[in-house]
């Protein structure tokens, strides 16, 4: 990517920009004296009706890409930051999909910034005390840290611990980093980041496996075991729970249509599911219509499966119900 400092006879009002690789047209926007409407000066060699033939993706206001450069969150950040200026760092679920987190789609750039700058498909925010920022793939972005803490005035519970938990799968931070850094946030929803920092756990492989662990602790079930595993005799990983209950016998397992697509894992699957049935372990599998369609229904037969394994069960809360709406089919309360 690149800036343009291109000119022209009429009013220049500002710079376009261009994220691409190659080729790189250089392109300004300038204010028409007559109309008073913006229009695009593109460098020499590019035409209006290049950028308008397929040729170009226009990212933002002022910013192209060649059709052939994939939009990925990099280049989607160095569009961002093309627009901020100098002094501004990609943030928020910009930064947070180039550390390789995942947060909802919104549809937006954002970017951080004592400049506010305006377009369609831009967000700009202003920069708060103690927020961090460093560089990555040569971006200027937030630090891990400082982007879950930006999160958690965008996000709600469940969304902030499924970003934290990417944020540390991806290796970029840890639990207690998140934790220590929470505390000491000063920022609007820092209860709520506090909370979901002290929720979020390594080793956990997907979003959907987030989703159902927090299920079940919003609805006060006790938090499973992540991670835990099964080893042989010369102390190699035998069998992997994603979530358990290991001194009850009690797997609760989300299973993504991956088990079924490949050949080796469904075997696997299958050894692991004799050899559980042989030692007394209970396993409870859960998709994704359980989480999004009946969570009452998916809650009953995990509260069920712990008594049959002996645990108690205690009394079930109904703060769940704010994350995990229930469609018509599903059980007005858990069994």
């Amino acid at each position: 990517m690149s800036r343009s400092a291109a000119g022209s006879p009429a009013r220049a009002s500002g710079h376009a920009r261009h994220a691409s690789t190659t080729p790189r047209p250089r392109v300004a926007t300038t204010t028409d004296p007559v109309s008073g409407r913006r229009q695009v000066v593109p460098p020499p060699g590019v035409s209006v009706w290049d950028l308008r033939s397929g040729r170009y993706r226009r990212l933002l206001r002022g910013v192209y890409v060649s059709a052939s450069v994939p939009v990925t969150p990099v280049v989607a950040a160095r569009a961002g930051l093309l627009v901020a200026g100098p002094a501004g760092v990609a943030s928020h679920h910009t930064a947070a999909r180039v550390w390789g987190a995942v947060v909802p789609d919104d549809g937006l750039v954002h970017v951080t910034g004592h400049t506010r700058p305006r377009g369609a498909g831009l967000r700009a925010h202003r920069p708060k005390p103690g927020q961090r920022g460093t560089t990555r793939h040569g971006i200027r972005l937030t630090t891990p840290a400082s982007t879950f803490l930006d999160l958690s005035d965008d996000l709600g519970l469940v969304d902030l611990v499924v970003a934290g938990d990417s944020l540390v799968r991806a290796g970029v931070v840890t639990p207690t980093q998140l934790v220590e850094a929470s505390a000491a946030y000063r920022g609007r929803a820092r209860r709520l980041a506090r909370r979901a920092a002290s929720l979020v756990r390594a080793a956990v492989d997907s979003p959907m496996e987030t989703r159902l662990r927090m299920l079940m602790v919003l609805a006060g079930l006790p938090g499973p075991v992540v991670d835990h595993r099964i080893r042989w005799p010369d102390d190699r990983v035998r069998f992997r729970f994603d979530l358990s209950f290991p001194d009850a016998r009690l797997v609760i397992e989300y299973d993504g249509r991956h088990h079924a697509e490949s050949d080796d894992q469904w075997d696997s699957g299958i050894d692991g599911r004799e050899w559980m049935d042989g030692d007394g372990w209970r396993l409870v599998v859960v998709r994704s219509k359980d989480l999004y369609r009946t969570p009452a229904r998916t809650l009953g037969r995990i509260a069920a499966a712990m008594r049959d394994q002996g645990m108690h069960v205690p009394r079930l809360s109904d703060a769940w119900r704010l994350h995990f709406p229930s469609l018509p089919e599903d059980l007005a309360v858990p069994a």
